[in-house]
């Protein structure tokens, strides 16, 4: 097994990847990307997102896609969007090394947070990340407008 950088050649596996945790989560509709949205977004003149690949027998089994944001109170920051693991594979240690591989490149980039979000229903997602020290922060809460909301968003006025 090896890790190495994901490239644009990648995203149809990544794609699988991607639909195999909408499953997971139960969400298995809720996928609108396509692969040659992950080409342009990720590998295009101005990337959105960097990832790492796990790959075995020459078949990706896992990722770790992220970006960079900043952080008004700690400065560079990395946003870990997903860790995936394909079924399979879960248990042979692979999450460990992809996850090993985003503290080494926080460490190496002197990033000063990499947070991720994980479903409160996840216990083994959220065991598998306290087991590495991570915390868990219950006080604060996801805000977001998903794309009805932005459509439809009007300016309040007190």
């Amino acid at each position: 097994m090896v890790i190495r950088k994901g490239n644009s050649n990648d995203m149809e596996a990544v794609l699988e990847l991607i639909q195999e945790l909408a499953d997971f989560e139960k969400e298995p509709d809720a996928v609108e990307i396509t692969v040659a949205n992950l080409k342009a977004d990720g590998f295009g003149s101005n990337p959105l997102f960097e990832l790492f690949v796990a790959e075995k027998d020459s078949k990706i089994i896992g990722m770790a896609l992220y970006y960079y944001k900043y952080s008004t109170w700690k400065g560079k920051s990395i946003h870990l969007e997903d860790l995936i693991v394909t079924e399979s594979e879960r248990g042979n240690g692979i999450g460990n090394i992809l996850l090993e591989q985003m503290v080494a490149l926080a460490q190496e980039e002197n990033i000063k947070r990499l947070e991720w979000n994980v479903l409160d229903w996840n216990t083994p997602a959220i065991e598998f990340y306290q087991k590495f020290g991570a915390e868990i922060l219950k006080e604060w809460q996801l805000v977001r407008f998903d794309e009805a909301r932005l459509k439809n968003f009007t300016k309040k006025n007190n």
